[in-house]
């Protein structure tokens, strides 16, 4: 009997899967498929677990499909009739195996699933910084009603409407982004690996239709990075973690950005040299940073960046969201539909490139 198997009940309430999800499945499904679904604990965190228990094992013996919190490699091992794989996880370096990469099976992942609450975090950081609300709450700590902060000539407050907000990576989360600041009429600039057309430098409408007055400028390579860096009043980094993207935002990178930019990161910590940006934040060079993940995770006890007054730390929480089950769910009945029908692989959702580990 065909099977698949999810192996998704995370230890963390909101992320376990609910029980409507293995039902919709079901439905979708001829009669002769099984659908398992584990009960042990799995642990989803960062780019998934790295490790399955005897009864995941065991049932993925006869799976063709495999549905988890990434994909370790002692699935695949086990897993000899597997013909397809889904990470629930948008982050897939601990899944990159060299038993995934010598399979032919396909691995598709959640990129852009997580989108929509990402994007709400980056605009909340913008807006925390750019409305001053850092300065209101340090007041208000010290219940003192200071004004002072905010009147000086060179305010450090400033309008969406009237900054530059560079995105690094441009993918689903730096499109959800886009959308957004867009939205309240800020210019955008976003780095793509690879431009989509001879044209990619122009400016190109965001969220088709012309459904918005907001535009996108898209550069590429080197001299594409440096042109956001130099004109960015805001820089996110939404960029995946790869050998190219590893350490991108290293101390000459940083200098390259105006006096007075923000910086938000909700990709991964070892994309920013956190020295550099750190000595950054001290001088005041920077307006100041919203980050949700740090080079080091937990973000250890003492480190500058619990300290700086300019920083805002969030714990690796920018998708969490009672929306995630929903799309999740539409993304494996959509890619399911085509792994039933044998579709061209080129019709499928998010299927991860291995070799380029995006």
């Amino acid at each position: 009997m065909p099977r698949v198997v999810l192996d998704m009940a995370d230890r963390r309430p909101i992320w376990a899967m609910p029980a409507w999800v293995p039902e919709r499945l079901s439905r979708e499904l001829p009669g002769d498929w099984d659908v398992w679904v584990a009960t042990e604990h799995t642990d989803g965190s960062g780019d998934g677990a790295t490790r399955a228990g005897p009864e995941v094992l065991a049932a993925v013996r006869d799976a063709q499909v495999y549905v988890g919190w990434g994909v370790p490699e002692s699935v695949l091992e086990a897993g000899a009739h597997l013909e397809w794989v889904h990470s629930a996880s948008a982050g897939i370096g601990s899944s990159l195996t060299p038993t995934m990469l010598d399979r032919s099976v396909v691995f598709t992942n959640s990129a852009g699933i997580h989108a929509p609450p990402m994007a709400e975090t980056v605009l909340g950081m913008i807006l925390h910084f750019g409305r001053g609300l850092d300065l209101a709450l340090d007041a208000q700590r010290r219940g003192e009603w200071a004004q002072e902060a905010f009147y000086p000539a060179e305010s450090p407050l400033f309008e969406l409407s009237e900054a530059t907000v560079g995105i690094v990576g441009y993918g689903g989360i730096g499109r959800e982004v886009a959308r957004r600041v867009a939205a309240l009429g800020a210019h955008v600039v976003a780095l793509k690996r690879s431009p989509r057309s001879k044209d990619s430098a122009a400016l190109a409408p965001v969220g088709g239709s012309g459904s918005l007055a907001g535009r996108v400028e898209i550069v590429s390579g080197e001299g594409g990075l440096n042109r956001l860096l130099e004109t960015a009043d805001v820089l996110v980094v939404t960029a995946p973690e790869t050998a190219e993207t590893r350490g991108m935002l290293d101390a000459e990178a940083l200098a390259r950005l105006r006096r007075g930019a923000l910086l938000v990161n909700v990709a991964r910590g070892t994309l920013i040299d956190e020295a550099a940006l750190v000595e950054a934040l001290r001088e005041g060079r920077l307006r100041g940073a919203g980050l949700d993940v740090f080079a080091e995770e937990p973000l250890p006890e003492g480190h500058p960046l619990w300290e700086l007054p300019n920083v805002l730390v969030t714990p690796h929480v920018s998708a969490v969201t009672t929306g995630f089950w929903r799309r999740e769910c539409d993304l494996m009945v959509r890619n399911l539909g085509r792994h039933l029908s044998r579709a061209p692989l080129t019709t499928w959702e998010n299927v991860v490139d291995k070799r380029a580990g995006y």
